[in-house]
């Protein structure tokens, strides 16, 4: 990929103050660069093909600019990783090192807000595979989605009703990053996610 090309795209993604080191990260060591459609299952993606010799980093295009750069710097910790060691295991501990190595450089108040900066810099002592798996630090990233004024599990006090996928349930008990829930219509409990968005 052309530099020109990947600083055309990564500029209007990522907050102005970590434009210049997403650069250096890319320049570093080189890969293909796109911009993916909204995918519901992940925020982002690391592939490399073997027969071409070509890494390639994806990020959801519809990402705000800070959660667009946790992604991006979670899939550079990938293609670093790779480069280094391959057949590891995708978020093992060497990607835990490399993620947190990448990442220390951002953790300022210029480049995340105060309410990003804390539930971040939290994370990152032992990062997940994905940011949805830690609740404070995706109610501190969701403030600043288009949507945001659309409830979270999270939000709701304990034994509110709520529909959620087009069933309703009451939220029954809170057990780290999920809560559990009764489905009003089958009587079944079923651990629904805390960042999970409700309908309605």
């Amino acid at each position: 990929m052309e530099r020109d090309v990947f600083v055309q795209l990564i500029t209007r993604k990522v907050p102005k103050e970590a434009l210049d080191y997403c650069i250096q990260l890319y320049e570093d060591q080189p890969f293909q660069f796109r911009l993916s459609k909204k995918r519901q299952s992940k925020l982002g993606d690391y592939r490399f093909d073997p027969r071409a010799k070509s890494h390639t980093v994806t990020v959801n295009e519809d990402l705000h600019p800070y959660q667009f750069l946790i992604t991006y710097v979670h899939e550079v910790a990938h293609r670093r990783v790779h480069e280094q060691h391959r057949n590891l295991k995708p978020h093992g501990l060497h990607w835990k090192n490399e993620f947190r190595r990448l990442m220390l450089p951002l953790l300022r108040p210029e480049v995340f807000p105060n309410t990003v900066l804390g539930p971040l810099a939290r994370h990152m002592k032992n990062p997940k595979a994905s940011t949805s798996a830690d609740p404070a630090l995706m109610i501190a990233l969701k403030q600043f989605e288009a949507n945001s004024e659309r409830s979270t599990i999270a939000s709701l006090p304990l034994l509110a009703e709520f529909r959620f996928r087009k069933r309703y349930f009451r939220k029954l008990e809170v057990k780290r990053t999920r809560a559990l829930c009764l489905d009003l219509e089958n009587k079944k409990r079923y651990l629904i996610p805390l960042v999970a968005e409700v309908d309605g």
